[in-house]
């Protein structure tokens, strides 16, 4: 084939090939010609490539890789406003965080003199520098997120156990490393030396050259000061010098008024709350004494004023209180001139308390919101989290019930940029606005997540659930963890003591909080009793109305009256309650529902027949109760009710028996059946068909429903949202539906007004009762929400009602406990103590309250002078003697309080024993002589001799007042009156024929006299109120004593009392203890040994004798009165006076005991292992884990085991376990025995077990091991009577104790156990325990 030519000779060949003869086009290369010169093309063209250049290459270089730009494939045009779930940390190649220094170099500053001059001539001073450990820098910084170093990306958002937890707010005063500045830049000498034409700091430290500043002009050491602008002209040099200030003189009077300032701020606080009622009062009314200020210009301006005034209504020193509530008068009538540019604009009008919190959010300030359920509390959340993205931060959203966080996470998807961090889901945690559990935001408090630097605010909901007995300390740890610049938003229910709590809040974290809220009802509540099919209205707008429980009442009597006169009928109430009685509860595997609560019963109350499940009668009589009720709402359109149950048992029970009853229309049942359809569809099909699904799609159909914990997450959600929906109109619920669920009804009912709260059946408590009648009305549907009171076979009492109803909430109180990962987790970080938390928390907020007033008692108390002692012997031992002295009186307390209650003593004390009763009123004890004694009662009738004087004392006995004139006249004898005027009293006889009496005791006791220029007292001791008794036993005659009450007796008796005291001894010598007595015990003989050798030692003193001794004593006890109040007033003030101080001295030897800690309290592998364990008991877990009890079990073993762990409930069926499993059981049982017994001996209120039965509930483990091992969870229910719910909850629990096990696992170094972790993770992570929520993923 020959070539053929073509245009600028450019040559191609055409030919056929393959066998279909396809056409082929082949280009030939150009052929050089003879002649060069044709052989050019017309035009040169450029070349493809420009000529690289250094240049060039740097160009390309910035332009490729430094430049930042989006991808534009992902970023088109086309592909605006879409989402992407792009994980930007996992996809990183390259680290995005620089490596951080352990050490950084910093100036240090010298004194001038000592300075070495280096350089050119002109002898500039070059700051030398040190390295110092970055740690050092960051230790004692006060501001909580800048000072401390980044940590790693993956643990932005969870934290890490090696991250040092951020400063808490509020701490300042807890002294901590604080770094220590240079002399020159905190006193001004480096200014002073810049100014005065000195060298600058002009290179940074370990940098060879800094900023060339040029030359600086010397600044004049001399101002030139005129007091006439215009007499410059005129003014000569002479004046001019005398008007000049020296510059230095200057400088020092302004340093120094500013340290005087400083020094003064220590002492505003303190003048501030001595301010008197009428400055108070001055302040409020301050903004009408100027007509000029606007009304918005006093809001602004008076307010702080306001604040700062609040005087004390008893007239009492004002203290500074950090929870405000006052002063927001004008901010609603201005609040849209106040807040022009809102963050968050709302479609309907705000109420009061709303627009005075998204004031004060504005401004920066924490705020406390205070109101009824469905009030619109809410709205102040929606608006921090609009305040956080508008300020590029982030706001964090904790509640109490997983329930709460997944339903806010739908409500507020559509409007934030939101994620959600739960135990098992972590959704867009990068995101601005995160709703999280309060355990989660408390373990990246104390892992030190980074994320925390950028939070702006934190919302707490349902704040009063701080009251819960077992999580209520997690919202303390994490209020008082929470560093210096996040702010609070509390949203809680109405309770009496919302001031002091938000004061507590306050007075820890060293910030105002704004107290707002209200006590209106957005929809009244109308509350009634249901008995007998008819409703009793008892209560409307707070107020009780006796009239309709007074109807009930009668309505109960004619129905009783009529049930009796026919003779026929049901039994009454006491028969129904007995027939439980007798009931056995079956606690078969069969019996699902089958809980404990069902088989309690309490007789006697109101509500007891409702506590059981009884036989078919009683469940057929509720059925008629519950069909009456129906249809009495209906007719009355208030439905949509929710019904609450305390049982879960009852609201399946009262469910089901509503056989036959239909709600609903065709549409609604359409709409039901379709939801359900596409909820379920993500089930497979073994799951969809359990017979709690299609039970509770059945009751769905009909239009009535059950909600508790027993049921599946997924059936529970399906629940909630179709009541939302409105096609739900009968629900029998558990309390837990009030507090998990935004879904308000018209019409709320209690089927009993009884509860079990776990320990015991109680009333329910007001608080409850308001919580649970909250979900009643609508808002914007219903203008009056019902609430209905179940009565069947009694009326409740008035005052039960009334107090049920309208009584006040509980108020907030500490549950503050402490706990060893607490401890554990404040002991790896030094500057942060566990003393600190301790008197932070609310429990000692009264406590810490007080010490300003306790620190100035000390003051007052340490400035008062002690009285010196003169001795007149020379140098004082008084200080010692009385030290003696009052030990030797304390020792013969103890020995006379062991010999009068010893039984040997009893045959001493017979009439007429001297002894020495101690006084009550006077200084000196009694000198007294048994008349009569009762040995068994140990009680003893005895005469004592008075210090009184005898013209004072009145006799209270039978005598006349001519008796006591002839008992003071004739006091040394006997006078004899004639037989007619004899009385029995007086009738004579010797004392050498005393009569033996019968016993009788005719005079009034105590019986008043005196005798021998001596008062005296007949009455009745205990031997406990005996000092001593005596060796001495004189003569008495009992009969005419206590029966006659013969003076002469009495005054015989007396005289022979003085004649003891005669020989100058104060008291007859006592009864030897040891001698006399016969005592052997040993503690008591050498306590009398003690006694005696203080007794020898004060003899040798020189004090002892002296004249002035009972003066000096007086001044000495003065003066150690005065010191043990001074220690005292320490004491209170120092750590040791904490509640839970002895507790944690105990917490911190069981750590130590076990390896956690050193003696040092440094924290060990083995305590950073625990701080990993959240989930489950951390002590019980690390010894698990140290003794490796999993090693030889499978993972499916392991995590069957470790179920026992986070299983909460008590009574459960027992489980079939394998002999392996039932031995890792009895070994792990054994080892929280074991540390139950180590607390106990550590002086901790635990009992071993007690201890390990709450903490190891082994009800599960059958269930989760075949669940591992992939049994249907169909099949698994048949294992156990344990509901389905409580089921799904343990092991999605389960998951996360595997992951803590897994990373604790990684700190020990243990491969193998990680690995079986992991392996027991994946087999548990399947089909309906782990199905998605329907609020994360809708339906």
């Amino acid at each position: 084939m020959d070539p053929i030519k073509a245009a600028n000779e450019l040559g191609f060949r055409v030919g056929f090939s393959g066998y279909s003869g396809h056409l082929r086009i082949d280009p030939l290369y150009t052929v050089e010609g003879t002649d060069p010169a044709k052989s050019l093309p017309e035009f040169v063209l450029p070349p493809a490539f420009a000529r690289e250049t250094p240049e060039s290459i740097k160009e390309h270089i910035k332009e490729k890789y430094l430049l930042p730009r989006l991808d534009p494939d992902e970023f088109s045009p086309e592909k605006a406003g879409r989402q992407w779930d792009f994980d930007w940390f996992d996809k990183a190649k390259v680290p995005l965080e620089p490596t951080l220094p352990r050490s950084v170099v910093v100036p240090v500053w010298e004194l001038p003199f000592r300075r070495k001059k280096k350089g050119s001539d002109e002898g500039k001073w070059e700051p030398s520098s040190v390295q110092v450990d970055v740690s050092e820098l960051m230790v004692g910084a006060q501001d909580s997120g800048l000072p401390r170093a980044v940590g790693a990306t993956k643990d932005l958002v969870r934290g890490s156990i090696n991250n040092r937890p951020f400063r808490p707010g509020g701490l300042e005063d807890s002294q901590p490393l604080e770094r220590i500045l240079p002399d020159g830049a905190s006193d001004g000498k480096w200014v002073q030396e810049v100014l005065n034409g000195g060298p600058v700091q002009t290179v940074a430290p370990s940098f060879k050259q800094g900023l060339n500043l040029g030359d600086l002009t010397k600044y004049p050491r001399t101002w030139k000061i005129y007091k006439d602008p215009d007499s410059l002209d005129r003014t000569s040099d002479e004046k001019l010098n005398e008007l000049s200030v020296q510059f230095d003189d200057l400088f020092q009077k302004a340093w120094e008024e500013d340290v005087a300032g400083i020094e003064r701020d220590d002492h505003s606080e303190e003048q501030a709350s001595v301010r008197s009622e009428a400055e108070g009062n001055q302040v409020d009314v301050s903004s009408t004494v100027e007509a000029g200020i606007s009304m918005l210009d006093e809001i602004l301006s008076v307010e702080s004023g306001i604040l700062d005034a609040t005087s004390d209504s008893g007239g009492e020193q004002q203290k500074e209180a950090w929870a405000v509530s006052g002063g927001s008068e004008g901010i609603a009538d201005h609040f849209y001139e106040l807040v022009p540019d809102m963050a968050l604009e709302f479609p309907f009008e705000l109420d009061t308390f709303q627009k005075e919190a998204i004031f004060y959010l504005e401004r920066g300030e924490s705020v406390f919101v205070a109101a009824h359920t469905s009030a619109g509390k809410t709205v102040v959340a929606e608006y921090a989290f609009a305040l956080a993205s508008k300020h590029c931060t982030r706001a964090v959203y904790t509640a109490p019930i997983k329930t709460i966080s997944n339903q806010k996470y739908r409500d507020f998807c559509g409007k934030f940029d939101v994620g959600l961090l739960t135990g098992d889901v972590s959704l867009r945690p990068e995101a601005s606005c995160l709703i999280m559990t309060t355990e989660i935001l408390r373990s990246m408090l104390y892992r030190g997540a980074d994320i925390i630097r950028d939070i702006e605010w934190v919302i707490f909901d349902e704040v009063h659930y701080v009251n819960d007995v077992e999580r209520g300390v997690v919202w303390e740890e994490v209020i008082i963890m929470l560093p210096r610049h996040i702010n609070f938003v509390l949203l809680s229910a109405t309770v009496p003591n919302t001031a002091e709590f938000a004061d507590w809040i306050g007075r820890t974290k060293q910030k105002k909080i704004r107290v707002t809220g209200t006590t209106k009802r957005p929809v009244p509540l109308e509350h009634s009793l249901f008995y007998a099919g008819e409703l009793y209205k008892i209560c409307e707008n707070e107020t009780f109305i006796s009239q309709g429980l007074k109807a009930a009442r009668d309505a109960h009597k004619k129905k009783n009256s009529s049930t009796t006169s026919r003779g026929t009928g049901p039994s009454p109430a006491p028969d129904v309650t007995r027939a439980p009685k007798r009931e056995t509860p079956n606690r078969g595997k069969q019996n699902k529902h089958a809980g404990s609560q069902s088989s309690r019963n309490v007789s006697g109350t109101v509500w007891g027949n409702q506590t059981n499940g009884g036989g078919q009668n009683t469940w057929g009589a509720r059925r008629t109760t519950w069909l009456s009720l129906i249809d009495k709402l209906s007719k009355k359109s208030l439905i949509p009710v929710v019904i609450f149950c305390f049982s879960k048992n009852h609201c399946d029970k009262s469910a089901d028996c509503l056989t036959g009853t239909d709600l609903t229309t065709s549409s609604e049942k359409s709409e039901i059946r379709i939801f359900c359809d596409k909820a379920f569809s993500r089930l497979k099909g073994s799951d969809r068909n359990l017979p709690q699904v299609v039970r509770v799609q059945n009751l769905l159909h009909r239009g009535i429903s059950v909600h508790h914990a027993g049921l599946l997450p997924i059936v529970k959600e399906v629940v909630e949202m179709l009541f939302c929906r409105g096609v739900i109109k009968v629900l029998f619920s558990t309390e837990t539906f009030a507090m998990g669920v935004n879904a308000p009804a018209r019409t709320v009912v209690f089927d009993a007004l009884r509860k079990f709260d776990g320990k015991e059946f109680r009333q329910v408590l007001p608080g409850e009762y308001t919580q649970m009648a909250g979900r009643a009305g609508r808002r914007g549907l219903d203008k009056i929400g019902t609430v209905v009171v179940m009565c069947r076979d009694e009326i409740p009492e008035e005052r039960v009602l009334k107090h049920v109803i309208t009584g006040s909430a509980t108020s907030l109180e500490s549950q503050f406990r402490l706990t060893y990962i607490m401890i554990l987790h404040l002991l790896r970080v030094e500057e942060l103590k566990v003393e600190d938390m301790l008197k932070r928390s609310f429990a000692e907020f009264h406590a810490q309250k007080k010490l300003p007033e306790q620190q100035q008692l000390l003051m007052r108390k340490l400035a008062q002078p002690t009285k010196t002692i003169e001795c007149i012997k020379g140098e004082p031992t008084i200080e010692e003697y009385y030290e003696m002295y009052a030990e030797y009186e304390k020792y013969g307390d103890q020995i006379s309080e062991a010999v009068m209650q010893s039984p040997a003593t009893q045959q001493f004390l017979s009439p007429g024993r001297v002894i020495v009763v101690k006084s009550q009123s006077a200084q000196d004890h009694l000198l007294g002589v048994v008349v009569k004694a009762s040995p068994s009662k140990k009680q003893y009738i005895v005469l004592v001799l008075k210090p009184d004087v005898p013209s004072m004392i009145q006799t209270p006995s039978g005598s006349s007042s001519l008796q006591d004139s002839r008992g003071a006249a004739f006091q040394q004898g006997v006078m004899l009156l004639p037989k007619a005027r004899r009385g029995l009293e007086d009738e004579y006889c010797s004392s050498a024929t005393s009569r033996k009496g019968s016993g009788v005791i005719n005079i009034k006791l105590p019986h008043l006299g005196s005798a021998a220029g001596v008062a005296y007292e007949v009455k009745e001791f205990d031997s406990k109120e005996f000092q001593c008794i005596c060796d001495s036993k004189i003569k008495i005659e009992q009969a005419r004593l206590l029966e006659d009450g013969s003076n002469a007796a009495f005054s015989n008796t007396v005289q022979q009392l003085l004649k003891l005291k005669s020989d100058g001894n104060k008291y007859p010598p006592a009864l030897d203890p040891r001698k006399d007595l016969k005592l052997k015990d040993m503690d008591l003989v050498e306590t009398y040994y003690k006694w005696t050798h203080l007794l020898r030692k004060m003899a040798e003193n020189k004090c002892h004798g002296c004249i002035k001794l009972e003066e000096h004593k007086k001044l000495a006890r003065e003066n150690k009165s005065h010191k043990e109040e001074v220690n005292e007033l320490r004491f209170q003030m120092s750590d040791e006076a904490l509640q839970r101080m002895p507790e944690f001295q105990g917490r911190i030897d069981v750590l130590k005991e076990i390896g956690c800690i050193d003696e040092d309290l440094v924290v060990q592998i083995k305590g950073r292992v625990a701080c990993e364990m959240n989930s489950g008991e951390e002590l019980i877990c690390t010894e698990c884990l140290f003794e490796n009890q999993l090693d030889d079990l499978e993972p499916e073993e392991a995590v069957a085991l470790m179920s026992a762990l986070v299983f909460q409930q008590k009574n459960t069926s027992e489980p079939s376990l394998t002999p392996k499993l039932s031995q890792a059981k009895q070994r792990l049982y054994d080892t929280a025995i074991q540390l139950g017994e180590l607390q106990a001996q550590c002086k901790l209120q635990i009992t071993p077990e007690e201890y390990a039965q709450e903490n190891l509930k082994f009800g599960l483990v059958e269930v989760v091991y075949e669940w591992a091992k992939g049994t249907p969870f169909a099949d698994i229910c048949d294992l156990t009577d344990v509901p389905e719910g409580l089921i799904v909850r343990t092991i999605v629990r389960l998951d996360e104790t595997c992951r803590e096990f897994r990373n604790a696992a990684a700190i020990m170094g243990n491969s193998a156990l990680y690995k079986k972790m992991q392996t027991a993770s994946n087999a548990i992570k399947r089909d309906i325990v782990f199905a998605a929520s329907l609020y994360i993923t809708g339906v």
